[in-house]
């Protein structure tokens, strides 16, 4: 480790998948051609990129990176921990790792989503620290077995003291050699990305403090400490007396960041411009991962090239063009949007035959729905259903939540209708005219996800007898992707004022919000959707 490494370039290309290729001084292999790793494998591969360059390649993101290199400072200052955080596909780790290629620092990256336990966090960490690649040679081991918290402050703690040595070293041997450039400096930097999910171990009552007080416990100036997660500092902190990170926040991009984003690399821009002036409004809407925005407007996009020869190479679109390709695209512009959350819509056929069964069952009920009238705005299905979550969480009482939602998803109204007394009767009108008075109340997040799971599961139940392998909405909702998603929805519609998002609760510390809609825009909703909305309804 000690021996002058060649100015070539980095074997690593990207630290993405930092945490699962990691390699030591591996001794010298038998008949392996196995290189020894050295300390050019703790930067982060590449060509050098100028802080410039950076700026230019992610849209609205220039006040987060400039934050950031100032607070990284010149070369060998020490550094408070840092705490990234913001909605998913926001570039926190893409731009800390092109921060780090810019600035050819060393870095540790570890992902808490591939390291998804203590222990493989713990070995990961160290496995990079002592350059260490689990290969043939060594058997697929780790360089050193870490379970426990207290073993893995020892180990981290040897291993930063030799790493550090041998960057002080390489960096007087620059010195003496009068070299004023290629230099890594004497810190090393420790990156904890997805940070959020610790949240969900086994033990995270335990590793979440031991991380955050490393800073602490280590006491080492040459080691900084770069938390990257999904959700703010506030829902980590618990008294736990460490040094609190200083917070760097990526909002979600604008519709003329995301724009930007998307032109990049497109053969004609002028076309594909003006396919995003018709397409790119209504998905934003829904949601504003970028991921999720390519992968969904890549079909639709393909779809209005369809009347150019050639797929449209080359094309300078007039406004007549424009006009006819937006006509051939507008009736697949609905269908893509309820792709996106993958919370599928009920068949037309059996929607069809549900309301002539229920209309002829019973006509009040159809004549109410025919006064109603259908809905004048689109919005995807799960959007749909999370109005209707909200509108519930808002007029129905949180202690009736249980009863409503119970394991057979709802009340039971025919078992339930008993012959009610005078006081009851009274007490129940008294009830309904102060909720009246009151207006919708307010509701914490978490409340408004366990409804919105709950009425999403019951609404695959009518059509399980016919097709018992559709259990999409029941699926989707136990993937935390979903519930993800789901939170990008509630931004759009607190944007869109269907739902009113309020201050923090000072006792309970959460937000709290409430539905904005009428009952009568309830119903409609719940009509397009075959929801039986009075069923959970408690003021009907």
């Amino acid at each position: 480790m000690d021996q002058e490494e060649a100015p070539k370039p980095p074997r690593r290309m990207t630290r993405f998948s930092a945490s699962t290729s990691t390699s030591d001084i591996v001794h010298a292999t038998k008949g392996n051609n196995l290189e020894t790793r050295t300390m050019n494998d703790l930067l982060v591969g590449g060509d050098s990129i100028s802080l410039d360059d950076i700026i230019a390649s992610f849209p609205g993101r220039s006040s987060q990176i400039l934050e950031i290199a100032r607070l990284l400072g010149p070369l060998n200052s020490p550094v408070l921990p840092l705490f990234m955080y913001g909605g998913a596909s926001t570039g926190k780790t893409s731009i800390i790792l092109q921060l780090f290629r810019h600035l050819n620092r060393p870095i540790v990256y570890s992902s808490c989503r591939t390291c998804y336990n203590q222990r493989i966090l713990f070995e990961s960490v160290l496995n990079q620290l002592l350059l260490h690649r689990k290969n043939v040679a060594n058997a697929y081991t780790n360089a050193k077995r870490c379970e426990r918290p207290s073993d893995f402050v020892n180990f981290l703690r040897e291993a930063l003291t030799s790493v550090i040595s041998n960057l002080k070293e390489k960096s007087d041997k620059l010195v003496s050699g009068n070299k004023i450039h290629g230099g890594m400096g004497n810190i090393i930097y420790l990156v904890f990305d997805n940070f959020h999910l610790v949240r969900d171990w086994d033990k995270s009552s335990t590793i979440l403090p031991l991380l955050f007080n490393l800073y602490d416990m280590l006491k080492m100036p040459e080691v900084s400490l770069i938390f990257i997660s999904g959700t703010s500092p506030d829902t980590f902190y618990s008294n736990m007396g460490y040094v609190e990170p200083i917070p760097i926040y990526f909002p979600d991009y604008t519709e003329g960041d995301i724009r930007q984003i998307l032109l990049r690399n497109q053969a004609n821009q002028k076309l594909f411009s003006s396919f995003l002036d018709v397409a790119l409004r209504p998905f934003c809407r829904i949601t504003r991962q970028v991921g999720e925005l390519s992968t969904a407007l890549k079909p639709l996009f393909e779809k209005y090239c369809e009347p150019l020869s050639d797929k449209g190479k080359g094309v300078v679109p007039t406004e007549d063009m424009k006009r006819r390709l937006f006509n051939h695209i507008k009736p697949h512009i609905a269908s893509s949007l309820n792709d996106v959350f993958k919370v599928s819509s009920p068949p037309a056929s059996k929607v069809k035959v549900g309301k002539e069964t229920k209309h002829k069952g019973s006509p009040k009920r159809s004549e109410r729905f025919e006064e109603i009238g259908d809905l004048d705005f689109h919005m995807s299905t799960s959007a749909k259903y999370l109005l209707i979550s909200s509108f519930l969480a808002s007029r129905n009482p949180a202690t009736l939540d249980a009863s409503l939602f119970d394991s057979k998803g709802g009340s039971d109204n025919r078992k339930r209708k008993r012959k009610a007394s005078e006081k009851v009767l009274e007490k129940k009108e008294i009830l309904e005219e102060e909720l009246l008075m009151k207006g919708p109340g307010t509701f914490p997040l978490e409340r408004l996800i366990a409804i919105f799971q709950c009425i999403v599961s019951v609404a695959e139940e009518p059509y399980d007898e016919e097709e018992p392998n559709n259990n999409e909405l029941g699926a989707e909702c136990s993937n935390g992707s979903l519930i993800s998603d789901v939170l990008l929805q509630l931004s759009s519609l607190c944007n869109a004022n269907f739902i009113f998002k309020g201050k923090s609760c000072p006792i309970e510390g959460s937000t709290r919000y409430r539905s904005t809609i009428s009952e009568n825009l309830a119903l409609k909703v719940a009509r397009s959707l075959k929801f039986p909305l009075s069923k959970y309804l408690y003021r009907n």
